[in-house]
């Protein structure tokens, strides 16, 4: 860190400890349900969504081959074959937008190409299965069949044109990865004995992560009864997988890996959540500096004010997986137009302000900006659409 940036975050401290009215009864509840937020996301999603996710991303940085992710994901891949994969990994995936981070990076640092990996980090969260079925069961099926179409489209869409506004630094970040690339690295396992580690490691994550569904959907809610069984005997087979296929030095530099990932991303994503919550709040509560009343009263109609003001509230609030649905069961019975909640089920559930500042740090602040303008737009033309088809 440079010298003057130091010198901007010791006055912004100094500036705000002097300035902030702190007993102010808004400012000190906002304050308050930040913490309680951050509790709320430790509790919830550290240990069963986050570190799973990192030791996926971690086997992924290790033991699948660099010239395999640039051959299937890079720039030279076939571009039907890369996107098709990445736009649909959320159906697999039933991770919220900051678990999908570490999986994200692992493969943009492997040597994917920009439009791929974005395509995987928008799809992951966005086409949930089980979010899409909730939201059609309380919301509609319109809803969840526009959220389940304009999902795969966004992830595709966005992707490439991702890859084609990020593509000089793009060309020379993948000659630079294809260059130290070995395509012809040894593999001391089978590929079949690869396939089954990690499959073992992403049921790990699925099932971990499973929560009790909002509705009784029968299928859905006896896996959630059984998800510890199913946890207890995949840990217990990647136990021995881990002793019998990989050797002492394979499984230091995984869990080495991993440690690095934890580090560049969740002191980010802690600081994300406090901000979210002094801003916005729990969803469930009304204690932010911008409480949610306020957000109701704009988000009615179908006009492109409320649909944008629908895209931006979206991206930079954070939803747990599947809040989103309750919370905009509240929001369409205090009147919020279809639009803008179609957008916001659009953006929403795919961005949030801390996972911003971990593709921050991943892609660089300008392409992070792209990435996000492009949510945002496109979030609010569907919305307007879908507002105008379904008033």
């Amino acid at each position: 860190m440079k010298e003057w940036q130091k010198f901007l975050i010791i006055l912004a401290v100094f500036l705000a400890a002097y300035f902030i009215p702190f007993d102010s009864p808004l400012v000190s509840e906002s304050i308050m349900e930040a913490f309680h937020m951050l509790q709320e996301y430790a509790r919830e999603h550290v240990i069963f969504c986050l570190v799973p996710a990192f030791f996926i991303a971690g086997a992924i940085a290790n033991f699948i081959s660099q010239g395999a992710v640039i051959k299937y994901f890079g720039g030279g891949a076939k571009k039907w074959i890369a996107y098709s994969v990445a736009s649909v990994s959320g159906t697999v995936l039933a991770v919220c937008s900051c678990t999908v981070l570490p999986l994200f990076a692992g493969i943009y640092q492997r040597g994917a190409g920009i439009g791929p990996a974005v395509a995987f980090l928008y799809s992951g969260p966005a086409i949930n299965v089980l979010a899409i079925i909730l939201t059609a069961r309380v919301l509609g099926w319109e809803l969840g069949v526009a959220r389940a179409v304009g999902a795969v489209v966004f992830a595709v869409v966005i992707g490439l044109l991702m890859a084609y506004l990020c593509r000089a630094e793009e060309e020379k970040r993948l000659e630079t990865c294809a260059a130290g690339a070995d395509f012809e690295e040894e593999e001391s396992r089978t590929p079949v004995q690869n396939i089954a580690f990690f499959a073992i490691l992403v049921f790990i994550l699925i099932f971990a992560a499973w929560g009790r569904p909002a509705e009784p959907l029968g299928f859905f809610n006896l896996i959630f009864e059984m998800k510890w069984y199913f946890v207890i005997g995949l840990l217990l087979a990647l136990a021995y997988i881990l002793v019998r296929w990989f050797n002492r030095e394979e499984r230091s530099d995984w869990v080495s890996t991993t440690w690095e990932f934890a580090q560049q991303i969740l002191p980010l994503l802690f600081a994300g959540v406090l901000v979210a919550g002094l801003l916005m709040g729990r969803p469930e509560s009304d204690a932010g500096l911008i409480p949610a009343r306020y957000i109701e009263s704009i988000v009615g109609g179908n006009s492109l004010q409320a649909n944008l003001i629908a895209s931006v509230i979206g991206a930079f609030m954070y939803f747990a997986t599947l809040t989103e649905v309750p919370i905009l069961q509240g929001l369409l019975g205090a009147g919020m137009g279809n639009g803008p909640a179609l957008a916001l089920l659009l953006a929403g559930p795919a961005l949030s302000l801390p996972n911003m500042l971990v593709i921050r740090s991943v892609l660089g602040t300008k392409n992070t900006l792209i990435f996000v303008v492009l949510v945002v737009i496109m979030a609010t033309i569907s919305g307007l659409i879908f507002g105008l088809i379904n008033p």
